[in-house]
């Protein structure tokens, strides 16, 4: 990273209203013989190229951190009421894959209250150390004590990377913790490398779903970031777990907080389309009452739910809840049946690590036909139909 330097000395009215014609977003502005150039900045270094010296970039100095210091690949167990989300499952089967490469231990921290139980059911997904934070005072989720914990661990334990699940919990505490620790974190990666050197290639889609960025912290330790759930395949737990569970002390500093929970409610369980083994998706091909009536029958038929793509949420037709991609949910379903869905990459995203993907379109160069493993080209109108009375003939044999 660098920065815009300007040199005072060398602007003249010219040359400053020169320099506010120059820049193409419209970010420079002179007056009263001073140059400003505003956050619209989009650093193309046009006015570095072309102000004859007014304007330089100078490259930011960073001291390099010292990465021997740092070691393990770490996930944060997201675990309520004694119970582990299965993103934190997922997560500890990608950190070995990951610690393989570097030759550095797997670690889990868990925060809670009466959760050993679920600490010795992590040691089952190959972690080497989970360390627990088992107090009362962590009974309910308070951003202060869990972020002072989790600082407890980093600071003692010096994980060189941090994994944490795209939970509702773990997208509030991630970026508290790692703003104390002053690095970096990438939200909701798809891939996840490692480098020989521990520096972790943290890969999500950008710009809409448009590139994939790669991003890496060279500079910082540790290294955080988020997934969601089911972007990862979670391992099977072995009978013979050989790792160990360190208790870590709670101090009362941890334990303070400004926040006071007066009373909690369970919320009504809702259709979690992430859970779904079998998902009936339509999109804008498939948008009428008749089609929509037709995915819900067959859905039904084999034990699924229905989901949509974005257009249909932004039309009131499905709530949110049920959208897939990277503005929705990810899934990983064992059958998913598209319906007049063209596959955008934002769609695509959110469900291309299905075990099956069957697709129906009218157009055979379709996007979605690329990751389909079952293509059908016609009228939706006319196969679905057809593929409920398929499936219900096979029901009856």
């Amino acid at each position: 990273m660098g920065n815009l330097v300007i040199h005072p000395e060398l602007i003249t009215p010219a040359r400053g209203a020169a320099l506010v014609k120059l820049c193409p977003f419209n970010a420079i502005s002179y007056g009263g013989g001073k140059l400003e150039i505003s956050s619209a900045c989009k650093m193309c270094k046009m006015c570095v190229r072309k102000g004859e010296g007014a304007v330089t970039f100078e490259e930011e100095t960073v001291a390099a951190v010292d990465k021997s210091l740092w070691r393990g690949v770490c996930v944060y167990a997201d675990c309520a009421k004694g119970k582990l989300h299965r993103v934190t499952l997922e997560l500890c089967g990608k950190a070995k894959e990951l610690a393989a490469v570097t030759g550095h231990p797997v670690y889990a921290i868990i925060i809670g209250n009466g959760v050993r139980n679920a600490a010795k059911e992590l040691l089952r997904y190959g972690v080497d150390k989970v360390f627990l934070y088992d107090d009362p005072a962590f009974a309910d989720f308070r951003i202060e004590p869990y972020a002072a914990a989790f600082c407890d661990f980093i600071e003692k334990e010096k994980p060189s990377s941090v994994l944490v699940g795209a939970t509702n919990l773990g997208r509030q505490l991630a970026p508290r913790v790692a703003a104390r620790c002053r690095t970096g974190l990438t939200a909701d990666c798809t891939v996840l490398e490692m480098k020989e050197n521990t520096d972790l290639v943290q890969i999500r889609p950008a710009f809409g779903g448009n590139i994939m960025a790669q991003i890496i912290t060279p500079n910082t330790r540790p290294q955080f970031c988020t997934a969601r759930y089911k972007v990862f395949t979670e391992p099977a737990p072995t009978d013979l777990p050989s790792g160990t569970v360190v208790e870590m002390a709670v101090t009362d500093e941890m334990k303070r907080s400004a926040i006071e929970i007066l009373s909690s409610v369970a919320k009504p369980k809702d259709v979690d389309i992430a859970e779904a083994d079998v998902i009936v998706a339509v999109g804008r091909g498939a948008a009428t009452d008749a089609l929509r009536q037709g995915a819900a029958e067959l859905a039904a038929l084999l034990g699924g739910v229905v989901a949509c793509t974005r257009p249909m949420v932004e039309s009131n037709i499905f709530d949110a809840k049920r959208q897939i991609g990277l503005s929705g949910r990810t899934v990983k379903p064992k059958l998913i049946i598209c319906l007049g869905i063209s596959g955008a990459v934002q769609f695509a995203a959110g469900m291309k690590s299905s075990d099956c993907i069957v697709a129906v379109n009218t157009d055979k160069n379709a996007p979605i036909f690329d990751i389909a493993h079952y293509c059908v080209v016609g009228d939706v109108n006319e196969i679905l139909p057809r593929l409920i009375q398929k499936v219900k003939e096979a029901r009856h044999v």
